[in-house]
Parts: C-alpha cells; structure tokens; sequence
C-alpha cells in the first residue's frame, strides 16, 4: 500500500506520480503471491479473484496471480479423512476403494478419485472435501479484509475505491457461498438439467447417498484439460469448434438460463475424446436477474449490429459506464475492442492515441463494476481467455451474432425498435397539436412585455469555486506583495521575511491552483495482442 501510495504521490501528501517499470510492478506481484499463499486458503482465494481483475490491478499482477487458479497444495489425507468421515462415515465402509492423493487442489477444499457400490455395479466417482476448520479461519480472515478496507481506499483512485468496494462484499458473499457443498450440489444438478438435451457438453451427476454440507461426491468424467492444444491437437479435436461450443454454452447460460458456471479457468473445463466440453467445480456459480439478461442481450445486439451509441447507451444503463463519459473518447475504445475481438490486428499507434485522450479529457476511468455484474464479467474474461489459447483467431463477435440470429433476439430487437419508433411518432403527432396554441400565449406574453427567462447555472466542475480561490490568491498575494516592499522600506526587516513567507504560501497556493489533476496512466490490456506478444518472446 506504502509503494501504491508513493507510485501516485512520491511524497505521500503531495509530489508528483512514479514511473513503474514492468519488471517492478512483476517483482510486487511475485511478493504478493507470496503473501497470499502464507496467509492461508481465504487469501489464496482472494488472490484467485484478484486475479480476473484488471479494474483493480496492473497487468503484471493479474498474469502473475493467475498461478493460484490452480497450484494448491491440498490439506494432509489425514486431515481431510477426519472432515470427510464426520461427514460421512468410515470411509472403508462408504467407498469400495480410497485413493488418498488428491487429485487437485483448491483453496477452500480438495478433489479425490474414488469407488462406490451401486445397484451391484462399481462407479467411478470424484469426492470433494472440504479443507478442515476452514469456516473458523475464513470467518476470521473476513473481518480483517473489512477492517482494512477503509485503510486500503485511502490508498487508491476515486474508480479503483468503487471497484473494491464492490469487489469485498462479492468476495464475501461468493466464499460463503462456495463452502455450502449444499447449494453446489443444487446449482450443478440445475445447470445439468438446462444442458441435459445437448449431446456438446457433459456434467457430472451428483452422487447424492454419498454427499453432504461438507462434502460433494460427483461422477468421475475423465477429459483433457481444455488449454493443452497439444494433446487436443494430437486426438484430433477441432479447437475452434470447442472454443465456439464453449462461447455458445455461456451465452446461453447467461442470457437464455439465468444461472450460470462462473468458474471457467482451465482447470475446471475439460475436453473428452469425442470433444464434448466438460464443466467441473461448480462452487462459484450464480444468477443473473431478467433486468441485466435484457440489458446484455441488448449490448450483444448492438455489438453484432456494430451500433457503437447502443453499446454505449446499454453500458451506462447496466451501470458499467458512467453518463458523464466522453463518449467520441468511449467510441473509439469500443471500436479498438471490436476489432480485436473480430481477431483483426490493433494498430499500436491507435491503442497509444486512445490512451492520451484518456488522460486529456477524463481523471478518472469511467469504467465501473455493479455487484450483479461481477460474476458476470469474470466470466466473460477468462472465457475470452480460454477461447483465445484454443483458437488465437477465434472470432467472438460471429459467434455471438450467430447464436443471437438462432434464439430471435436481433428480430426482438428490430421488432422493440420499430414498435419505440412508432410510438415515438405517435408522441410527435400529439405534441405538434399542442405546439402551435402554446407558442400563440408565449408570443402575447412575450408582446405584453410579459415573459420571463429562469436560468440555473449547473457547476458540478466547480469552476465558479476555483475562479473565487484564484482572485482571493492573486489579492492576497498583491498585498503581500505591497506590504513585503513598504516594510521593507520601512526598514522593518523581521515584519518584511514574514510577509515575505506569506506572499511564497500564497504564490504555492495560486500555483496549486491552476494545476489540472493527474490522469489514471494504464494500458489498455488486450488479452489476443498479449497473446501475441507472449509468443513473440517465446
């Protein structure tokens, strides 16, 4: 927090910003890292969050973050039987067979491979244990990020404060949430259902005789990770297909279900050797309510419509974009954004213009993230992400429209449109009818010598406040000024260095005053032209 600080003020209380080389900002990031895995399974989760952040944190910290997603070392077998057998029962007993090392490791629990007798046939199944004490240890590690919380926004920017705040009540809701192996099971068997007839994609059933608060015992469904294109590409699996099918299976969960997967790293996707998409770990899921499915299939619309003003006018009705931003600024980023998401190439000297009409014409970052949207865009990210290392040419928007052509959404939105136009129309017509009597009495009032004009000056700059400090400085530093000559005239030298001093106060003060305030200095951070770079270097 002391380097964040000194990185926007060099002084802490006043000085100009720092410039961070990216070797430094990688070095912090490494150190937190470290941190983060010290302090235990809710910091490790945090990091895990942080990690699909890029409103709160620099590039150099997501890429080095996103090591947590799935390098976890699990609990001890002997540690993790005891919660399992509180649950459950012996485990010799409850399973035909045990195999003790865990398979993968997460922050709040474990995964392990196992047997189970049913209807006289063994199954293979997964067992998903919770680590032990952990609700003791996250209840307390939760008060301490609320308590430091208020200290850490005294720290940051206006825009990264909103984001934060936000960002440590989503925390707290989303690890509770993700310990209930209960609610888990219930969000699985739901999302299973939706995909149920949809022979792409495979989700384990829930074992329910062998699960519990505690515990989720799943089928095993065996596939390779969904980032190993090697292997992917030695079985001959079409990568592009699956990147396209997984693309299709979140827009539908999102917009079309309501409830969704909202854990969609590598480690949790997988591909079978027929190239059916499997989805794992279903802890971090949620809902989406009707009034944002609206809106995001109104950005989607405009976006494969390439309708720049409806893609802005829909983001500041979501509340992701502030109604006072530039919007011929906010035009040309979302114009960048369609581009690289077509996969075209971003000229670099586009990317480095945006950024100084950024800083020139906006102080704080109008990009903002609602609570209900949090989810929503952690899973667009490391969707992009994961479809991106399947396919660098993947196109988003294609697919996007494509599946909004299929359910009808651009003919609802055509036919919404023109039925808002018509009615618009109607409005016209009955307002032209009124028009020509209003305008008669304004002109008699107006030839009666009787009409007044109310005018309110709106000053949210505070512009008016700033003249008035200018003019108070520049009289004050008159005086002085005067006052510092007849002293010293006067042959009064000690009353001439005081007025001396004042008139430095004052002159530091008007100067202060004429300053503009520093803009946020951030590259925008394009996942497909990291990409690139990233293979350049290799």
């Amino acid at each position: 927090m002391l380097a964040y600080a000194r990185d926007r003020r060099r002084f802490f209380l006043f000085g100009s910003p720092r410039t961070v080389d990216a070797d430094t900002h990688r070095h912090r990031a490494e150190v937190l890292l470290e941190s983060l895995l010290t302090l235990g399974p809710t910091f490790i989760k945090l990091g895990q969050l942080l990690s699909t952040r890029p409103d709160v944190l620099p590039p150099a910290y997501i890429d080095v973050l996103s090591a947590l997603q799935d390098d976890v070392p699990p609990a001890e077998w002997g540690e993790a039987k005891r919660v399992l057998e509180d649950e459950l029962g012996p485990v010799d007993e409850r399973f035909a067979s045990f195999d003790t090392d865990a398979i993968s490791g997460a922050s709040l629990g474990q995964v392990y491979r196992a047997r189970i007798e049913r209807d006289d046939t063994t199954q293979e199944v997964a067992v998903k244990v919770r680590r032990p004490n952990i609700e003791e240890l996250v209840a307390a590690d939760l008060r301490v990020i609320h308590w430091s919380l208020p200290i850490l926004l005294y720290f940051v920017d206006e825009s990264r404060a909103f984001s934060l705040e936000n960002l440590a009540d989503e925390f707290s809701k989303t690890i509770r949430e993700e310990m209930d192996y209960e609610r888990e099971a219930e969000m699985l068997t739901e999302i299973r259902a939706n995909f149920a007839a949809d022979d792409r994609f495979l989700i384990p059933a829930v074992v329910e005789s062998h699960s519990g608060p505690r515990v989720l015992t799943m089928e095993y469904v065996e596939g390779t990770k969904i980032n190993d294109v090697e292997t992917l590409e030695r079985k001959g699996i079409d990568r592009t297909q699956v990147a396209e099918n997984l693309q299709r299976s979140y827009l539908q969960m999102i917009i079309d279900d309501g409830v969704f997967h909202a854990d969609p790293h590598p480690g949790n996707l997988a591909v079978t050797d027929d190239g059916r998409i499997v989805f794992y770990d279903f802890g971090m899921s949620g809902r989406v309510d009707p009034f944002v499915q609206e809106k995001i299939v109104d950005f989607y619309v405009a976006v494969a419509n390439q309708d720049i003003d409806g893609i802005l006018d829909a983001l500041i009705e979501i509340g992701t974009l502030s109604p006072d931003a530039d919007r011929g600024v906010m035009a040309e980023v979302m114009e960048i954004a369609i581009q690289d998401a077509r996969g075209e190439d971003v000229e670099q000297y586009r990317v480095n213009q945006i950024v100084g009409q950024i800083e020139d014409s906006i102080y704080a970052f109008p990009f903002r993230l609602p609570k209900n949207l949090a989810l929503v865009l952690r899973v667009a990210t490391v969707v992009e992400g994961v479809c991106v290392t399947l396919d660098p040419d993947f196109d988003f928007i294609s697919t996007a429209t494509a599946y909004l052509t299929e359910q009808g959404y651009r003919e609802e939105s055509v036919r919404r449109y023109l039925e808002e136009t018509g009615q618009q129309l109607r409005e016209t017509g009955e307002s032209l009818t009124r028009l020509a009597p209003k305008a008669e009495r304004a002109l008699d009032r107006l030839d009666r010598d009787d009409l007044y004009v109310r005018i309110g000056v709106e000053d949210s700059e505070d512009v008016f406040e700033t003249l008035a400090k200018r003019l108070v400085y520049g009289m004050l530093l008159t005086m002085s000024l005067f006052s510092m000559g007849v002293l010293y005239a006067l042959e009064a030298p000690e009353a001439s260095i005081v007025a001396a001093v004042f008139s430095v106060v004052v002159t530091i003060q008007l100067y202060r005053s004429f300053r503009k305030p520093h803009a946020i200095r951030a590259k925008p951070q394009f996942t497909r032209q990291n990409l690139r770079k990233r293979r350049g270097e290799e």
